[in-house]
């Protein structure tokens, strides 16, 4: 054993053993903060919810964690490559199944490891759990016994139960092929097909394939003895339900004139001299681990045109479970699906295959610091970290089951629970949603001011596509055209294109801005060149003549930089100023923080103002705003000069007619802690903790914003720019495709009257 391995094993010894042993634990989801909390958590208060689940067992949904826990359960009988190690040997898999449960789709599970190959043994045991759970995924258990098991817990249990090993693997290679197939001009019905391997997952594969449309003679399997064929001795009733009458008993037979290769076998077995025989651009699905039955060099060394997929994360096209199964957990929990079916599976593939056609968003190349994933022969299955997975299969796979008869619990508006879905992973989306339906078909004229950037193209194209406005890309229309068709972006003709230097509104714009800053020491010319050549001039120029409704920029400049130009031709509001404010979400809470960007150390009147506008803001967003003057001191305690400025500021916002609750100065942790500001300080003016946080400087500000941004637990939308004549917003300099349309939406909310 080389260096190199010694320390990948002791990392990864090091990774389960650190802190806390093992990957999982069990949090509280209610507060336990008192002795009422105490009653209500548990006795006498729980036996309250026992009578009812006891005369309505439907009511423990209701009641317990029942409808969001799943077991993730093994006997270790065949785990991953390591083969029949027993099941505490197999825990630390099963720990990390759990994890991939909550990561990616917010589903509780638990890890349980049964020490028997008995099949009735291991039955009897998943059977009389069912109480407990909401869904049962089976892992690693070795063929047949994982047939025999899965049958028998389904026809004895009321809730989904999946074997993962399965199911999971067919519905991902499904989804590659289905792409692979468009990619190559090929008709399901018409392919021929060889697997390697007549395993639980190969079988799966092949099942799944057939009810898709795949012809049955079309389909050979090989396994260690050769291909499958009818008449063939010794054969198991899975494997014999696929043979077939063919001529063909090895691997290279079978390959004969084959389009597709799936290998869920031995590394090594597919030779390159095999895959000569094969159709044209055959498609491979080398998905051994950790080798492949054959590598991709080798692949594209005899058959360059070949789409390759392997179940290797360093190699490209990746057949990844953690694609399928959580989201397939997600969509039949939320209906209360009673099995996982066919059509369950057949949807989730086409989901899945469908988000690889799709423009890839920035949290997909930021996991893997690429930019370059479009749709074709090297991208035909999305990335796991791809924040959509979860809306779409999760929702395709809840139609599915409503459409079936399988679903307990129908959903009665599914664009309303994909937004739910949305918001279970990412806090900000329920707020960016509820402003991106405010403005859906009103046709603001939103500027991109950095028009020839990818993600600049990328985000004017999805705020189309969403019918969320009409983009304006600033920049030349051949460039941007030329980007475009190198990263495979669809629909760019029907963009708008504005090239600032041939404008024919050149000459207006000049004189509007000279008009604004002659007497700011620059000269008609000056203006004109700030026109021709300055992408964010003539962008705020059209937002303030009316030609645009808002401007988004920052993309490739700092934010003072952008801001120092932008400024000269927007103004602020009369007797105002120029602030920003941040949002920061997570579950529980969403805060609103200013002044993160402008103003370094407000006067009493600014900080007055900024409260004034954060308010407004707030309660258009649908909340309802109460206004805490940040600093590290409490009403006075103690009373230093650097307090005033919070302590003024209240006393000015007592003589305006403000509608909002206000005051301060508090610290945060008193702001925040509505228990702890009551009993420390009763006389405080806010009904419940504050969401509005006005902050004494820019470094504070800025800091705090930046803090939680980097140590994670929420999200953070901004810094959004407020108190202009005109919306604008300045993103962060080498900000998201995300980002860059959270800008543009809250642009065009700003625009509405």
């Amino acid at each position: 054993m080389d260096e190199s391995i010694k320390i990948k094993k002791q990392d990864a010894l090091d990774f389960h053993k650190q802190e806390k042993p093992g990957k999982i634990e069990v949090q509280t989801t209610k507060p336990l903060n008192s002795q009422r909390d105490l009653s209500l958590a548990y006795s006498p208060g729980v036996a309250i919810p026992c009578e009812e689940i006891k005369n309505n067992n439907s009511a423990a949904y209701d009641y317990t964690s029942k409808g969001n826990l799943v077991a993730v359960i093994t006997n270790g009988s065949a785990v991953l490559g390591l083969g029949n190690i027993g099941a505490l040997a197999a825990k630390p898999v099963m720990e990390g199944k759990a994890v991939l449960f909550k990561k990616f789709a917010d589903i509780d599970s638990i890890d349980l490891e049964v020490d028997t190959e008995d099949i009735d043994s291991f039955v009897n045991c998943v059977a009389l759990i069912e109480p407990t759970f909401g869904g049962i995924n089976l892992e690693d258990i070795r063929a047949p016994d994982c047939f025999i098991i899965e049958q028998k817990l389904r026809e004895k249990m009321n809730i989904p139960v999946f074997h993962d090993d399965q199911h999971g693997t067919a519905i991902i290679t499904v989804a590659g092929l289905i792409n692979s197939f468009h990619l190559t001009g090929r008709d399901i019905k018409e392919v021929k097909i060889v697997s390697s391997g007549a395993g639980a997952a190969s079988i799966a594969c092949v099942e799944l394939l057939k009810v898709m449309g795949v012809r049955n003679q079309n389909v050979i399997l090989v396994d260690k003895t050769g291909v499958i064929f009818k008449g063939r001795d010794n054969l198991n009733q899975w494997k014999s339900a696929h043979a077939v009458d063919t001529k063909a008993r090895t691997l290279e037979e079978a390959l004969v004139d084959a389009d597709v290769f799936i290998g869920l076998s031995s590394g090594g077995i597919l030779k390159p001299k095999f895959i000569k025989k094969m159709k044209p651009k055959p498609i491979i699905f080398a998905m051994a681990n950790p080798i492949p039955e054959i590598m991709p060099e080798e692949v594209k060394k005899v058959c360059p045109d070949a789409i390759i997929a392997t179940g290797r994360s360093d190699m490209p096209n990746q057949v990844n479970n953690v694609l399928g199964f959580p989201y397939i957990f997600r969509g039949a929990l939320d209906v209360r699906a009673t099995k996982i079916n066919e059509e369950m599976k057949i949807a989730a593939a086409n989901s899945i295959a469908k988000l690889a056609r799709e423009s890839v968003p920035d949290e997909v190349n930021n996991a893997y610091n690429e930019d370059d994933f479009v749709y074709g022969e090297n991208y035909i299955i999305p990335s796991p970290f791809d924040p959509r997975l979860i809306v779409e299969v999760s929702s395709a796979v809840a139609e599915a089951a409503m459409r079936s008869g399988v679903a307990l619990k129908p959903i009665k508006d599914i664009n309303q629970y994909k937004k739910q879905l949305a918001r279970r992973l990412n806090p900000s989306a329920g707020t960016v949603q509820m402003v991106s339906d405010k403005i859906s078909g009103l046709g603001k004229r939103i500027v991109f001011a950095e028009g020839e950037e990818e993600r600049a193209i990328k985000a004017a194209l999805i705020f189309k596509n969403s019918n969320l406005g009409i983009p304006i890309l600033i920049g030349r229309e051949q460039h941007i055209k030329e980007t475009a068709n190198r990263i495979g972006l669809d629909g760019i003709d029907g963009l708008e294109i504005s090239n600032a230097a041939l404008s024919e509104k050149n000459d207006l714009y000049k004189s509007f801005l000279f008009e604004k800053l002659k007497r700011k020491g620059y000269l008609e010319r000056d203006c004109q060149r700030m026109v021709n050549l300055d992408r964010n001039v003539f962008g705020a120029c059209m937002v303030a003549l009316g030609d645009a409704d808002g401007l988004v920029s920052g993309l490739t400049r700092s934010f003072d930089s952008t801001f120092n130009h932008i400024k000269r031709v927007i103004s602020p509001k009369h007797n105002k100023q120029f602030f920003t404010m941040c949002i920061i979400l997570n579950k529980e809470k969403t805060v609103f923080i200013g002044d993160t960007n402008i103003n370094e150390r407000p006067h009493p009147n600014e900080l007055a103002d900024i409260a004034e506008t954060m308010a407004n803001v707030v309660r258009k967003l649908g909340h309802d705003p109460r206004v805490s003057f940040s600093s590290f001191a409490n009403f006075g305690s103690p009373l230093l000069p650097s307090t005033e400025a919070a302590r003024l500021a209240v006393s000015i916002l007592q003589t305006r007619s403000v509608d909002f609750e206000f005051d301060g100065e508090m610290s945060v942790e008193v702001a925040l802690d509505y228990n702890l500001m009551k009993k420390n300080y009763p006389f405080c003016k806010l009904s419940d903790a504050a969401n509005i946080l006005v902050m004494p400087g820019l470094d504070s500000a800025n800091i705090s914003y930046k803090l939680l941004q980097k140590l994670g637990g929420g999200s953070v939308i901004g810094p959004i720019l407020l108190g202009g004549e005109n919306p604008v917003q300045i993103v962060q300099m080498g900000a998201s495709v995300s980002d860059l349309l959270n800008a543009a939406i809250f642009n065009a909310y700003g625009s509405i009257e």
